[in-house]
């Protein structure tokens, strides 16, 4: 689901027009794939049986990602406002903006609607897993729903060979950066030789990108296609690109320099081997920062920086440093549902700062958020259900 909205005196839209009524989760039933399909939720439906917990438990299901050619829709729909857009000659026919290789998921139970704001709650700048969790998913792989199955992501396919030293990525063909922008390997090779290998942004190299003590390489094969290249058997590598290890999910770790890949075309500006001693610290003079290198990771950081394009299905346009964290729909997504409607539907995430987590909490009770689980107190559970049809929400 997404929330979305500029930070100004006007009232919000009407909230989550998917549902009228606040979900609370607080990790007692499953979870869908929230990152994949941002747009659905578990039921709160349990097997009532004797068993001690029996209840705390849900159906385990959520959205798939199809993975069937044969099965992907053949034409696509968007939002209304990016239609506007289109009609207006500010954007690219929606087919263009997908590409040749779409992320086709299958909704947990029905195809959605377009609109609304989902409303949170979060506690300040260093709350940045309350984004990465359910707005900033850019992992290269992902798990299913189950936990048990790897599944394409930001890149559609991959192979390991034989002898497991060579993992290759098949990336999105036609995939675009948020701006508008190819998104190719040549922004892995950036990320690579310009970030990773520079000791001033990287001081330590990185576990999961040694095996023995060996460096492994990242090579491009051509604009769709790169390989890891590593000096012994890796054949767990699939499985670190698709967890959180650094690697493989720019959002998340794009303030460390880390990630896997990176905006190239953006970047460059703030890299001392593209630009001149002199014109980057006139650059770091003007964001008041006290180093290229401070600098650099601060304009590499999805949750602080509104201009630095991304490939996440929402995009931040009013950062965290703010008391309203917003991130819009990314007009460039690459996740559909099965009828071709670009996603997410939701129009906008609207995150607002609480002083404290009783704070967050007593406006949860207050029936403020939409769907929230980050900082919501267990130990509040019987004041969460008491409230419940006072606060128009579901536990």
């Amino acid at each position: 689901m997404s929330d979305h909205d500029r930070v100004d005196p006007a009232p919000d839209r009407e909230p989550l027009s998917l549902t009228r009524r606040t979900l609370l989760r607080l990790g007692l039933l499953s979870v869908a794939a929230a990152a994949h399909g941002p747009l659905v939720f578990a039921p709160s439906s349990v097997a009532q049986t004797g068993k001690l917990g029996a209840n705390l438990i849900g159906k385990l299901e959520g959205a798939e990602v199809v993975t069937n050619p044969a099965l992907f829709p053949k034409s696509f729909k968007e939002a209304p406002q990016l239609a506007e857009l289109v009609k207006a000659g500010k954007l690219p026919p929606v087919g263009e903006r997908i590409g040749q290789d779409p992320l086709v998921i299958k909704p947990l139970r029905e195809i959605g609607k377009y609109g609304g704001t989902w409303r949170r709650g979060f506690t300040g700048p260093f709350d940045t897993s309350n984004g990465h969790r359910v707005a900033q998913n850019d992992k290269l792989l992902y798990y299913d729903y189950t936990g048990t199955k790897l599944v394409p992501n930001i890149a559609r396919g991959w192979e390991v060979s034989p002898d497991g030293k060579v993992t290759t990525l098949l990336l999105r063909r036609g995939m675009r950066w948020s701006d508008g922008h190819p998104f190719t390997a040549d922004d892995f090779i950036f990320w690579y030789q310009d970030l990773y290998l520079n000791k001033d942004l990287v001081p330590t190299p990185l576990s999961v990108m040694m095996v023995a003590g060996k460096p492994i390489v990242i090579e491009k094969v051509d604009a769709s296609t790169i390989r890891f290249v590593s000096p012994e058997p890796y054949y767990a590598l699939p499985i670190v690109l698709a967890s959180v290890w650094g690697i493989g999910h720019h959002a998340r770790f794009g303030r460390s320099a880390l990630g896997g890949f990176a905006p190239a075309h953006y970047l460059k500006q703030f890299h001392p081997k593209y630009v001149s001693e002199t014109d980057l610290a006139k650059t770091v003079a003007e964001l008041k920062l006290d180093s290229w290198v401070t600098m650099f990771k601060n304009r590499n950081d999805a949750c602080r920086n509104a201009d630095l394009p991304v490939v996440t299905p929402w995009k931040t346009t009013s950062p965290i440093t703010t008391p309203t964290w917003i991130l819009e729909r990314n007009p460039y997504s690459v996740w559909v549902d099965t009828d071709g409607n670009q996603l997410p539907y939701i129009d906008r995430i609207r995150m607002t700062l609480g002083e404290n987590l009783e704070v967050i909490n007593l406006r949860a009770i207050a029936g403020e958020y939409d769907s929230q689980a980050r900082h919501i107190d267990i130990r509040k559970l019987p004041v969460l259900l008491e409230n419940q049809q006072k606060g128009g929400y579901r536990v």
